[in-house]
């Protein structure tokens, strides 16, 4: 069955596919072929995918199943020549995988499961076109799984696309917070920030910090 999951970073998500999917090829064992991985996880940003290809690994290091991860901002030909040995697992950002595409480094035809996941932040991040040129490509025949944390109207719409009669399954876990954490929020020009966070810091009471911003160029 397809499925579509909704559940926040943390929850398992990764697991939750890794483990069936492996599972599932090694019950259907194939032999490699040149750039034609069985299953594909596309996903935002390189450190996601580093950290999925991670994951598969550890969680099938006694499977002779073998995983790769491809992402830009490096340079390609030690993913050309991953995908030239044969995979089984793809894992791989949405520019780098159609980038190697067109190049004829890599093709779908033998795809039987797909997997989208972090859906909501590829839709903030300008990805729809690339997801869609991803999903036009694959084979008809084969499994789907959508995860998100949210489901906006863009991503409900893109699921209903790309998915068929899907199993849904919604992992909400119950928001605590430290009764002795004091919470307020400042609302300030986005230029402004950056001085904020530096006065709030010489506040002789705060002896530690974690600062979190959505952009390793921001950090």
């Amino acid at each position: 069955r397809d499925l579509l999951g909704i559940a926040q970073t943390g929850t398992g998500k990764t697991a939750a596919f890794a483990l069936p999917m492996l599972q599932r090829l090694r019950a259907r064992r194939t032999g490699l072929r040149r750039g034609e991985p069985r299953a594909l996880v596309l996903t935002p940003t390189r450190e996601l995918a580093i950290q999925i290809d991670d994951s598969f690994r550890r969680y099938g290091r006694h499977l002779a199943l073998r995983s790769t991860v491809i992402f830009g901002g490096v340079g390609q030909k030690p993913q050309v020549d991953a995908l030239a040995r044969g995979v089984d697992i793809l894992i791989a950002t949405p520019g780098r995988l159609l980038d190697l595409v067109q190049q004829r480094h890599l093709r779908f035809d033998a795809v039987e499961i797909f997997v989208l996941d972090e859906a909501d932040r590829m839709l903030d991040m300008g990805f729809i076109p690339d997801i869609e040129r991803v999903i036009a490509a694959l084979p008809q025949r084969r499994q789907s799984l959508f995860f998100s944390a949210t489901m906006p109207e863009a991503a409900a719409r893109l699921a209903g696309g790309m998915l068929a009669d899907p199993v849904q399954v919604a992992i909400t876990p119950q928001a605590t917070t430290v009764e002795r954490i004091a919470q307020c929020v400042y609302f300030v020009d986005q230029g402004d920030k950056r001085a904020l966070l530096a006065d709030l810091l010489t506040d002789r009471a705060i002896a530690r910090a974690l600062v979190f911003t959505p952009t390793k160029h921001g950090a």
